[in-house]
């Protein structure tokens, strides 16, 4: 007889586990939107100058000639955030205009979307 509240106990258990655990997942994936969101202004706007003046990269619309194409590139988060805060060849650094939060989604959306249209995100 005591069996019976013992597995109702742990079935509460698994379930409250289970809930916790969805939400760190929904709040990731809306932080991933939100880094998203944001990496993509900076690249066609906000950045000074915009990534998108110099770069090619169709997800932003972006069609500049003297950086390098990325999306043939497809570069990893770590290699975009190197030169943003660096810079590299021609590209100047962006570590004093932007903060380093801004560089991480700057790099994300850039490492996210390179090699895909809009449409394809979504």
């Amino acid at each position: 007889m005591m069996a019976r509240p013992m597995i109702r106990s742990m079935r509460a258990i698994v379930l409250a586990t289970t809930i916790s655990l969805l939400g760190s997942t929904i709040a990731v994936a809306q932080s991933d939107a939100a880094r998203l969101a944001t990496g993509q202004v900076l690249f066609t706007r906000d950045a000074k100058p915009p990534c998108a003046l110099c770069h090619t990269l169709a997800h932003a619309d972006a069609v500049g000639s003297v950086g390098p194409i990325l999306d043939e590139l497809r570069p990893d988060a770590a290699r975009v955030a190197k030169a943003v805060k660096n810079g590299i060849g021609g590209m100047p650094s962006y570590s004093t205009s932007l903060s380093s939060e801004q560089i991480e989604s700057l790099a994300f959306y850039v490492s996210r979307v390179s090699g895909q249209t809009a449409a394809q995100t979504r």
